[in-house]
């Protein structure tokens, strides 16, 4: 992904609003995604354009896996995690009571240029559950992803039954 800059007034066509982020697609077919801080300019309200919250209690590597689930590539509207994505999520106890969490994931090509927002995505959402001080997100890309690691609840809302 490439930064663009789009100019107040510029007809966009929203194609996803999922976890916090927006995807809009330009004039001239260049899809955008537009962070959820940033999506407030673009007036919309309700899940787009909600920031991603772990909400409060003690930690639990369930609530880290809910948290991966918010997080959503601009071209498919499947989260990261029944996308098939999520190759490993582990959590390791620290000495203070607080936990490291470790992700590898991957990209469906490995030519994606939002590996990097993606990966970001990702520590964003796990350092938002209650007691996650560090998070390691790491892309990986073997084995290489594919179809067959998409959850059935994914293949079914893309029609691949």
């Amino acid at each position: 992904g490439q930064p663009m800059l789009l100019q107040r007034g510029e007809q966009v066509v929203v194609t996803q609003t999922l976890g916090g982020s927006v995807t809009v697609q330009t004039q001239m077919g260049y899809l955008v995604r537009i962070s959820a801080e940033d999506s407030a300019a673009l007036g919309l309200s309700g899940d787009g354009a909600e920031a991603i919250s772990g909400g409060e209690g003690p930690f639990e590597l369930d609530q880290v896996i809910a948290q991966l689930k918010n997080v959503f590539g601009p071209e498919i509207p499947i989260n990261v995690v029944d996308l098939g994505l999520i190759y490993l999520c582990e959590a390791e106890p620290l000495a203070d009571g607080t936990h490291r969490v470790e992700i590898k994931m991957s990209m469906t090509a490995p030519g994606c240029g939002m590996g990097d927002v993606l990966k970001e995505d990702a520590r964003a959402a796990a350092q938002s559950v209650p007691g996650v001080s560090d998070v390691d997100v790491e892309l990986v890309w073997d084995p290489p992803w594919g179809q067959d690691r998409m959850s059935a609840a994914a293949r079914l809302q893309l029609g691949m039954f």
